[in-house]
């Protein structure tokens, strides 16, 4: 509650609330039962992103507003997927951010016009596939301290993601059926090894024999099946 405004923080798409069992002052009857106990938030955003939700939003009808999405995702990480791709140009997206990321606060002004200094206490992840130059400056680079390349996996993690994702859709791993997809609709193509593969096409695996309810299985023909349908290019008419 700040200048007549009350500010609403739980969000049950980032949040998620948690039973308080160890000692804590959450249990005091002082304390406004409003408050939820809950675990260091992850929040996602990709291209749908805008300007407005990184603002404080005001309710007029119930005189609440809602936290922007920084605040909501302090003291957890902040995920920005396919930056550069939002509606928004990448370089207003920084200049918003360059001083809460170097000073570790953050300026929100209330629907009264009233300014209030917040924490910006959160671990922050900008995830692209375009070049990092040609979408920030030097100055805003120096505040990202860590750049990784996440490259294409080599034979063996491909293989590896497969059997973590055959366990998240209850399927049997084959490691002979791998070696078939790699062989035949791989290597013959020139077609390099992605990361999120093994779990597209297990997922079109899946939503086939569950549309023929059929037992998940990786197989040689489910694989030629949903190979064609995943890399096929779809061209209009010239």
């Amino acid at each position: 509650f700040e200048d007549g405004v009350f500010m609403k923080f739980y969000d049950a798409s980032f949040h998620e609330a948690i039973e308080n069992t160890g000692s804590s002052i959450i249990k005091s009857a002082s304390v406004d039962e409003r408050w939820i106990k809950i675990r260091r938030p992850t929040v996602v955003v990709g291209g749908e992103l805008t300007m407005d939700a990184l603002e404080v939003r005001h309710d007029p009808t119930t005189n609440v507003s809602e936290a922007s999405l920084q605040l909501k995702s302090n003291c957890g990480c902040l995920l920005i997927d396919d930056f550069g791709r939002q509606r928004i140009n990448p370089a207003e997206l920084l200049n918003r951010w360059i001083v809460p990321l170097e000073n570790r606060h953050d300026f929100l002004t209330l629907s009264t016009g009233k300014k209030i200094q917040v924490p910006f206490d959160q671990l922050i992840i900008f995830s692209t596939n375009l070049e990092p130059t040609d979408l920030a400056d030097d100055a805003f680079l120096r505040r990202i301290p860590y750049k990784i390349e996440v490259g294409d996996p080599s034979a063996e993690e491909f293989r590896k993601l497969f059997e973590v994702f055959c366990q998240k859709f209850d399927c049997p791993y084959c490691p002979e059926a791998v070696d078939y997809l790699v062989q035949t609709h791989y290597r013959p193509h020139g077609r390099p090894l992605r990361r999120c593969q093994p779990r597209d096409l297990l997922a079109q695996i899946h939503n086939y024999c569950v549309y023929h309810e059929a037992v998940m299985e990786l197989r040689p023909d489910m694989i030629d099946r949903v190979v064609r349908s995943y890399f096929t290019a779809v061209q209009g008419n010239s």
